[in-house]
């Protein structure tokens, strides 16, 4: 489970076996955590799940994943190739 970003006291990381899954990044801090997968193509984001976040929480969330969503792309595509033998 590799961090990627440590912001604001919310930690965002990937899951090492997820499948097949298309880009996506973790986010947990607290009891708070959930998950957006990352749409290239449109520069967008969907939620999968999210737990016991707020419309802010969510809001806070979604803005540190835009601000660094390159970086977060290029450790994805990192962390891809790391896993392949």
């Amino acid at each position: 489970m590799p961090t990627v970003l440590m912001m604001a006291g919310r930690r965002l990381f990937f899951y090492a076996n997820e499948g097949n899954e298309p880009i996506h990044i973790h986010c947990r801090k607290g009891e708070r955590e959930c998950k957006y997968w990352l749409d290239r193509e449109r520069f967008d984001l969907e939620e999968v799940y999210a737990y016991n976040l707020s419309l802010r929480d969510r809001r806070d969330i979604k803005k540190i994943i835009f601000d660094h969503f390159e970086y977060i792309e290029q450790r994805w595509e990192e962390f891809q190739r790391s896993r392949q033998p």
